[in-house]
């Protein structure tokens, strides 16, 4: 069994000897997984129940993380045999290469199986994370009991958008980890709607001018969040770049293959990171003589037969329980049980084969014939548990994924420490997958989630506008044009309304319209009624006036009998005003129009038929004249009549073709609505108002030419000025009539209503009731005639 480990000082381990093959400082992180590998192996050789009277062994191999090592290893393992291999208590002089444990990184991985998979040799890699690796035809023969870097991906761009992080830095690693694992996340990333302002990929073998450019782009960045997918030894080199020159603060999101690195801890500025770890797990490690370069190197000293020879007095009092170290920290292994698991795996899957093969475990001497081929074959359908932990691998040789989700925090003591702040299982459904358990320590100790986007969230009532040239998740923010709205947050587009809706002052929701007409509840209705039932209470006053004096010369000298009708005829038209207060109905519509209509023409009937009287009176008196026969009482009462029937048929013809109707008129106003009554026909409205300015022309001009007349038959020059009074208020109303908006369409007409039939009742009466009221010596019969006279 060949187990392959990536230690930075190279040495094999056999026969309880080493060899020193370099010297430079160890990585103490890889030493502890090979002592996991052994640690497992012999609890295998040990075991009872798995692998009974077969014994397994191991040589370890150093490849420094260089990919023409790790080749040349794999050539040399792809015979199928090695010559010594380490067993515990013996060593086997042949022996057959079951299967690889490795490499630590994905590209020596990647290029080791490429050359051992012709050859059917398992390999299961503890670390190897890169999504490639899943692709069985190139990789047929690879395994690894650390999830697939494309589920890290999904996990990490899930953890982003789960914050709210929209505008991100990316850098990576410049090899098949880094590239292949960014590019996973860049993709899960776009479809969450994530923008990446810049994704800058280095590697620690690059000029420090490079590693000098990604840390002056992380300082000029705007993103707050940096999501960095690179291992351990190349960010090392990064941050202690960025140490020089402090960057503002950021809020570093990590991958495995460093966030969860004790080694990485010691950079203070980025407390508050968090990232994806394997879940850990605790594994004894038992001593082994391996371990000597590591306590040398560990207390700077050199391990000799008779001791300790320490090289600096200095280090005299130092003892392990002052001693720090990955290899030491015991607390959070994580990658380590993945080796564990590793081993594991490939003793299962020998374990089977080797049941196929023979009916009596117990002879060593069958496994002879057990090829790597069928353990590679037992690999793909292994299923098992081991300290409870399950180990099974999918069609691509992937475990289930699983991730804790870690945050480094500063203890008390100042120090950063890993936190398991929640988990991830990829097997849950859409949405479920991530789950946080405790809060988070942010950038710099804070408690408050960091903020990063490229532009602030556009509100409701408000649409986005990508700037052009910019990643989609840069855009302005424009406020709804009128009409429409937007009811959430980042809306790329506003929705109009519906037609009886309006957006309220922020244009978050669409609210109904305000209903507006008319009505007795305002102060202009109320002004308007108030002025309406005046006149009418008026006109009834002057009548009872009349009535109370009906036989006094002045009352009987301007014919009491069309007085008392045109007073009525003005009650009418005072009280019609009314209809024009108040919501418009199909009955108020065509009673509004046709009241006012005709109450006007009985009112001009009445004046006209008093103008004609004048003007036949004065022509009787004249010798040889006798006029007033044709046009005695019957004849006045059916004048009026015939004027105000012609009005009737009008009226009646607007009323069948067609009537006025309530209707809402949506156009006058964008922001309400105007309940008001349509005209129905136009023909119709204008044909009633037509007659109405006909007949009053008729009365003025004829009043025009009674103005003459002698004084006693002064009612000529009353009706004179009401008809220029009235004429003048209709003229006017016609251009303020269609020019006013809403409501005040029909106030125009009220107050044309009131000031016409103001206009009648002062001019004609008002003087009379003066004269009966206050100057009763100027009703008499002589005083008239007298006046007459002269």
């Amino acid at each position: 069994m060949y187990i392959h480990s990536e230690l930075t000082s190279s040495y094999v381990d056999h026969i309880n000897t080493v060899t020193r093959v370099s010297v430079c400082s160890i990585d103490t992180r890889e030493l502890r997984f090979s002592r996991a590998m052994i640690f497992a192996i012999e609890e295998i050789n040990n075991s009872t129940e798995l692998l009974p009277g077969i014994r397994l062994g191991y040589q370890i191999y150093d490849s420094c993380a260089s990919v023409p090592v790790a080749v040349h290893v794999a050539f040399q393992l792809s015979g199928g045999l090695d010559p010594v291999f380490y067993s515990g208590d013996n060593c086997s002089q042949s022996g057959k290469v079951m299967a690889i444990v490795g490499e630590s990184g994905s590209t020596p991985s990647i290029s080791m199986s490429r050359i051992i998979g012709p050859f059917n040799i398992p390999q299961v890699s503890h670390f190897a994370t890169c999504a490639c690796l899943s692709d069985k035809q190139q990789y047929p023969s690879f395994f690894r009991t650390i999830p697939s870097d494309q589920f890290q991906a999904d996990a990490l761009a899930k953890l982003v958008k789960h914050f709210g992080w929209t505008w991100i830095g990316a850098i990576r690693s410049d090899s098949d980890y880094g590239n292949n694992g960014m590019a996973s996340f860049l993709d899960a990333a776009h479809k969450e709607g994530i923008c990446v302002e810049y994704s800058e990929s280095f590697y620690r073998t690059h000029p420090k001018s490079r590693i000098q450019r990604v840390a002056d782009i992380i300082r000029r960045s705007t993103a707050i969040v940096i999501v960095a997918f690179t291992t351990s030894g190349d960010l090392r080199i990064l941050l202690e770049e960025l140490s020089l020159k402090p960057s503002p603060p950021r809020q570093w999101i990590g991958s495995e293959a460093w966030v969860t690195d004790p080694a990485m801890l010691r950079f203070g500025f980025c407390a508050g990171a968090v990232g994806f770890g394997i879940e850990p797990s605790v594994i004894p490690v038992s001593a082994s003589p391996v371990l000597t370069e590591f306590w040398e190197d560990v207390f700077n000293c050199r391990l000799e037969k008779s001791g300790l020879n320490l090289l600096h007095k200095r280090h005299s009092q130092l003892s392990l329980c002052v001693c720090s170290s990955p290899y030491t920290d015991t607390s959070q292994l994580r990658i380590t049980n993945m080796v564990y698991k590793a081993v594991y795996a490939i003793a299962h899957a020998i374990h089977n084969a080797v049941c196929q093969e023979t009916y009596a475990i117990a002879k060593i001497e069958k496994v002879s014939s057990i090829q790597s081929k069928q353990v590679l074959t037992q690999l793909k359908k292994l299923n098992f548990s081991q300290n409870g932990y399950n180990v099974s691998f999918d069609a691509n040789g992937d475990p289930v994924a699983t991730y804790e989700l870690v945050n480094w925090q500063k203890s008390e003591s100042g120090s950063i420490e890993l936190v398991a702040v929640g988990h991830y299982d990829a097997s849950l459904p859409v949405g479920q997958e991530l789950r946080i358990n405790r809060n988070l320590t942010w950038v710099e100790g804070g408690t408050k989630v960091p903020v990063s986007v490229c532009t602030d969230s556009c509100p409701p009532g408000s649409r986005k506008v990508l700037q052009k040239g910019n990643p989609i998740c840069c855009f302005d923010c424009l406020p709804c044009p009128e009409g429409e709205i937007s009811n959430a947050t980042d809306s790329p587009d506003c929705f109009p309304c519906p037609k009886e809706f309006w957006p309220d002052a922020k244009r978050h929701t669409c609210l109904p319209k305000p209903v507006e007409f008319l009505s007795f509840n305002e102060a202009l209705g109320i002004i308007l009624a108030a002025f309406s039932v005046g006149g009418a209470c008026l006109a009834i006053i002057t009548a009872a006036v009349f009535h109370r004096h009906r036989t006094s010369p002045i009352v009987r000298a301007n014919n009491s009998e069309l007085s008392f009708l045109l007073l009525f005829s003005l009650t009418l038209c005072f009280l019609c005003s009314l209809t024009f207060i108040g919501a418009p109905s199909e009955w108020s519509c065509m009673l509004r129009h046709t009241a006012f209509g005709i109450t006007f023409v009985l009112c001009i009937s009445c004046v006209l038929g008093k103008t004609i009287v004048v003007l036949m009176a004065f022509k009787a008196t004249l010798p040889g004249r006798n006029v007033m026969k044709w046009f005695g009482p019957p004849q006045q009462r059916m004048t009026v009549v015939s004027f105000t029937f012609i009005q009737v048929i009008i009226c009646t013809l607007w009323l069948v073709l067609s009537p006025p109707f309530p209707r809402k008129n949506l156009t006058t106003y964008k922001e309400r609505i105007i309940l008001e009554c349509a005209l129905g026909s136009a023909i119709g409205f204008w044909a009633v108002l037509g007659y109405i300015g006909l007949l009053a022309v008729f009365c003025f001009v004829l009043a025009v030419l009674a103005r003459k007349l002698p004084d006693n038959f002064n009612e000529a020059k009353l009706i004179t000025f009401s008809m220029l009074i009235f004429c003048a208020v209709w003229v006017t109303f016609i251009p303020a009539y269609v020019s006013s908006p809403g409501k005040f369409t029909v106030a125009v007409e009220i107050f044309a209503i009131l000031a016409s039939s103001f206009g009648l009742i002062f001019c004609i009466f008002a003087p009379k009731c003066f004269i009966i009221l206050f100057k009763p010596e100027k009703n008499t019969k002589k005083y008239l005639m007298d006046k007459g006279k002269s």
